[in-house]
């Protein structure tokens, strides 16, 4: 085994010189100018000078340690920065989303108007007297005789029910009546006969004193068979519906053949369902029309009985009519501090109707300082006519006001608003009272939440 090994580390010298010898031609080769002067540099192909040189150094474990730590660290930081990023965001969200909730207004000072010698209040028309008539016994309608704006007079006739029922329910009351008074006629017989019997002892004391209380009985049964007679005899003249005041009938609520109940009990009928609680005319007294306004209290000592009053309607523009202020309710309503007037109008024309909106000049006896509005500033709601105002944290309130003089663009405010108090000029559908809002100067500045910070 000593002697195979041997030869093979021979070749391996062998080997070994004939590569030192091939380098060291090589080098020869590259130090041997060339013909220009230079040297040749080129080296053998597939061969590099550092072959075999180096080799590869071990990373420490403390470096690679060192490196974890360092990227973890970075990990770290980054992760950090990204949440407070994130936090910082939805801050800066959450106060913009603060700030712009609240609705934009703008704010507008009222004008102060001190010229006017008169005030203007609305009103409606009414007639003098409505009374609604409803039936007071039950039956078909056989006819009527006045259709809506028929004039009528007192007691004429309007209408005819047939009651068949309660007119039997009238003779049988009646041929009660006949037998109670018969009955107490033989009573009465009776009763006499043994008064002048018990004078001559031939009637005891006891028979005497039955018969007397039988008589009063029977007289006792006369006067309610009288009184049931009468009750019916008064139903039966409900079956003619007269007018109860000259007027006009501005309702009619019945035909022939409908059935109409005196109860409050809902009846069907060949014409149809009737509900016993409807009316079946309406009559209104319209010679003389009333018309109630609401002065406000600052005016109240001007709503004076007798004090003249001017009332101009749309449909007739350019003409007035008079009124004359007959009562007021001499006390002024805390709610809206005005006091309730009534102010009646000649309608002997017929020109005016119930009903109708108008609008009411009483004269003042001083200057009535008014402030103007714009008409864009006014809410309507089922209150009443209100303005809103916004306080010192920029909350808005609705106030309700009383409007004056309406000039189409601006209208006159008579109660309500104090002078020199802001008002919102541009309220939106959905403001609310004590509702946040952002108040928005006409240069396009803020003022609000938002421009506190």
């Amino acid at each position: 085994m000593s002697q195979d090994k041997r030869p093979e580390r021979t070749g391996s010298n062998a080997d070994g010189r004939d590569r030192e010898s091939s380098m060291s031609a090589n080098e020869q080769n590259a130090a041997r100018p060339n013909q220009d002067g230079g040297r040749v540099t080129t080296q053998a192909a597939g061969h590099s000078p550092n072959e075999g040189k180096h080799e590869p150094q071990q990373v420490s474990r403390g470096s690679l340690l060192t490196v974890v730590a360092i990227l973890l660290m970075v990990a770290i930081g980054v992760g950090i920065y990204g949440v407070l990023s994130r936090k910082h965001v939805s801050a800066e969200l959450a106060k913009y989303t603060e700030n712009t909730s609240a609705p934009p207004v703008t704010l507008e000072q009222p004008v102060m108007q001190k010229s006017a010698r008169e005030i203007v209040l609305p009103g409606n028309m009414q007639a003098y007297t409505l009374a609604p008539i409803y039936a007071r016994t039950t039956g078909y309608v056989k006819a009527w005789y006045h259709d809506i704006g028929t004039p009528v007079h007192k007691g004429e006739l309007l209408a005819v029910i047939e009651t068949p029922e309660l007119d039997q329910q009238l003779a049988s009351a009646k041929a009660d009546l006949a037998t109670a008074q018969s009955n107490a006629g033989i009573a009465k017989v009776t009763a006499d006969r043994y008064n002048d019997l018990i004078g001559r002892n031939a009637v005891s004391q006891q028979d005497t004193d039955n018969a007397v209380q039988a008589l009063e009985a029977r007289n006792t049964q006369v006067s309610s068979a009288a009184a049931n007679v009468q009750r019916l005899e008064e139903l039966v003249s409900f079956e003619r519906i007269v007018a109860p005041f000259d007027g006009v009938v501005t309702a009619r609520n019945i035909d022939i053949g409908q059935l109409i109940s005196a109860t409050g009990s809902t009846t069907t009928a060949g014409a149809g369902t009737v509900t016993g609680n409807k009316e079946i005319f309406d009559i209104s007294a319209v010679r003389t029309l009333r018309v109630f306004i609401n002065v406000p209290q600052i005016y109240s000592p001007d709503a004076k009985n007798g004090t003249i009053a001017k009332l101009t309607l749309p449909q007739y523009p350019g003409r007035t009519f008079e009124g004359k202020l007959v009562r007021s309710s001499d006390a002024v309503d805390p709610a809206s501090r005005t006091l309730l007037a009534e102010v009646d109008v000649d309608n002997r024309s017929g020109e005016l109707l119930p009903g109708s909106y108008t609008e009411v000049h009483l004269n003042v006896s001083s200057d009535a300082p008014a402030l103007i509005v714009p008409v864009g500033a006014l809410i309507l709601s089922p209150e009443g006519l209100r303005v809103a105002t916004v306080d010192s944290n920029h909350h808005a309130h609705l106030v309700p006001v009383t409007p004056g003089r309406d000039f189409g663009s601006t209208v006159e405010i008579l109660a309500g608003l104090k002078p020199g108090q802001s008002i919102v000029a541009n309220p939106p559908d959905s403001l609310t009272d004590g509702e946040e809002v952002r108040v928005v100067t006409p240069n396009g500045s803020k003022q609000g939440p938002e421009a506190k910070q």
